[in-house]
């Protein structure tokens, strides 16, 4: 535990403010000693190091015998301990030590300072490439960014610390390489930009990191969730998708949150076992009003983060204090909060988790939020009669057998399904390829899950598809059935949500990148079935019963142009009329009060909407 109340900062700079943030956030880590050797470019981090009072700081000439020294000390302690030195060779020396420390399982925090990217690769002294020194041998490795007097960039200082530190201890214990570049000046010498920060950065900012570090075994009433918060059932794909649904199930029913599920979760299709669901974030978090009135107090987050870019626009600057449960050995902080990883099944979380009262009007005010939007979603979708790309998403999820299982591409097509995918009763299983994001593959990973298994249908755009036409290489020796829905509309149609869309050219060119590549041909020199869909009533006809073997291209011609200027005024629409409810709703809330960070206090409005 820290024995320290106060909070150690430095604001004389950026660098200084970097590394007592750093410093700081490895006291509340249980890190109590750093060996250090001497040199220019780590001068910020040893000036915080000393500085602090819970901290033994060790000088140490030779970075060989440093290290060795530090491999001692944690050793006998069994706790990281932290090495320091400047750039160049110096961090070289530590080499030996690394790999003895790696194969004896012992825990070190290697901090070598650098020069910043600037000026590598131009002859500035003291500068070698130090990306990935010591290769294999470490558990981790992580360059972090120039420092940056900015809040955003301080909680994503915080929370990577907070990893490495978990990463030397889990799930074996072993070194973990940090580089760290630093701009002048290199000493505390006041510069007036970090002073902006002072006051704003204090308990609160440190408050999680002390437990960061839990396995479901220890989950005791310090860790209790407890207050307004919200379920983010992220993208997973569980062993068993119902025993997955039954726990998260089990979790609502615990703390009487609402959740909030990717598609990709697969939680959409199982309503009966999980209450509170909702699917209509994304709109939601587009609304600025609605942003203020449902500020969550804490935030429980399932495997992974969701997709949606608004809702992490809403909640990363809130730094809410947040639970993620994963067994992954990656960081999964994509936002950089103030978290703390319990590392463990969904299943067995849901196990240990203590019951919580439930928050008076809070998850019946998100259900009536659901029902509302999703019901004018569907409405709006259902008068459209030309083919555009979301309904494919919607129609699917209304139209097709029971327990498929179905593949979704990355681009467009994953977008559409999170915007679009109502919930429902028939426990689809989905797949994606979400790891990096790309659409290389797409057709032989989907072909693969069709082997030996249930039908499966690929959601996919055209450019994923011609990606990987080679897949089709294998469609004659899979054993079962795949059905591919084509999105065809000619191009990148994910690029025509970006600002780089208003630039043309190059635009069209060079991001748009159409092609004009007849699918059926392709298709018949694979001796693929294709099929061009007519209306919704002959796409309806062909998704509700799947074929039990061979690969069926269902192909949809759209417009992208149009499809993207037809869903940026559709969550315009919604935005707008949620924003009339709201005003609606104010206008009578006599009982609506700030708390003490300037924030809506949650008063019943469900029946109001």
């Amino acid at each position: 535990m820290n024995r320290y109340s106060a909070v150690f900062l430095d604001f004389r700079n950026t660098n200084s403010l970097w590394c007592s943030v750093a410093v700081e956030t490895g006291v509340r880590l249980g890190i109590t000693q750093a060996v250090i050797s001497p040199g220019s470019r780590s001068t910020a981090l040893t000036m915080a190091l000393t500085r602090h009072p819970g901290f033994e700081a060790i000088p140490v000439l030779d970075e060989r015998s440093a290290a060795f020294f530090a491999l001692g000390l944690a050793k006998r302690s069994w706790q990281p301990v932290i090495l320091v030195c400047t750039s160049g060779t110096a961090g070289a020396n530590y080499f030996p030590a690394v790999i003895e420390a790696r194969e004896s399982a012992v825990p070190l925090i290697i901090v070598t300072a650098d020069r910043p990217p600037e000026l590598r690769e131009c002859r500035s002294s003291q500068t070698i490439d130090q990306q990935k020194l010591f290769g294999g041998y470490v558990n981790f490795y992580h360059e972090l960014s120039v420092p940056e007097a900015a809040l955003p960039a301080l909680r994503y200082l915080r929370q990577m610390l907070v990893h490495a530190t978990e990463r030397s201890l889990f799930p074996v214990a072993g070194p973990v390489h940090l580089n760290m570049p630093f701009r002048d000046p290199l000493a505390p010498i006041a510069d007036g930009r970090a002073e902006k920060l002072e006051g704003k950065i204090g308990e609160e900012f440190f408050a999680e990191v002390s437990w960061a570090f839990r396995s479901v075994a220890k989950i005791t009433s310090a860790s209790r969730l407890r207050g307004r918060g919200l379920i983010i059932a992220g993208q997973t794909q569980p062993k068993d998708a119902t025993l997955y649904a039954e726990a998260v199930g089990k979790i609502v029913g615990k703390l009487g949150w609402p959740v909030l599920a990717d598609p990709l979760s697969g939680l959409r299709g199982f309503t009966e076992a999980v209450p509170g669901l909702v699917t209509v974030y994304d709109v939601v978090a587009r609304s600025p009003k609605w942003r203020e009135v449902l500020v969550p107090e804490r935030i429980l987050c399932l495997e992974d983060w969701p997709i949606s870019k608004p809702l992490r626009q809403w909640l990363e600057p809130l730094d809410v204090a947040t639970t993620i449960v994963s067994l992954r050995g990656q960081n999964p902080d994509a936002l950089h909060a103030r978290t703390n990883l319990v590392r463990g099944t969904v299943e067995d979380f849901a196990e240990a988790l203590p019951k919580e009262t439930p928050p008076a009007g809070w998850r019946e005010n998100w259900d009536a939020l659901e029902q509302r939007t999703a019901d004018s979603l569907q409405r709006r979708l259902c008068s459209i009669d030309w083919l555009f790309e979301g309904r494919a998403a919607a129609l699917l999820a209304e139209q097709l057998p029971r327990e498929t299982s179905i593949f979704v591409a990355n681009s467009m097509p994953v977008r559409d399904v999170e915007y679009f995918w109502a919930e429902g009763k028939k426990e689809y299983h989905f797949y994606f390829s979400r790891g990096a994001n790309g659409i290389d593959g797409t057709l032989s990973t989907a072909l693969g899950v069709a082997h030996h298994g249930r039908p499966v249908v690929l959601l996919t755009g055209d450019l994923a598809l011609l990606h990987d036409t080679n897949g089709f290489l294998q469609s004659g020796m899979l054993a079962g059935s795949l059905t591919i829905v084509l999105i065809n509309n000619t191009g990148g149609g994910i690029f025509e949500h970006l600002p780089v869309a208003q630039f043309e050219p190059p635009f069209e060119k060079f991001f748009g990148t159409p092609q004009a590549v007849s699918f059926a041909k392709l298709c018949a020199a694979y001796e693929v079935k294709h099929t061009m869909v007519k209306n919704w009533v002959h796409f309806i006809r062909l998704v509700r019963k799947l074929p039990e073997q061979g690969v069926h291209v269902l192909e949809l011609r759209t417009d992208r142009k149009r499809d993207a200027a037809f869903r940026k005024k559709l969550f315009a629409e919604l935005v707008d009329r949620l924003g009339w409810d709201l005003q609606g709703i104010t206008d009578d809330l006599a009982c609506l009060k700030l708390d003490r960070h300037g924030r809506p206090q949650w008063s019943w409005i469900g029946s109001r909407l």
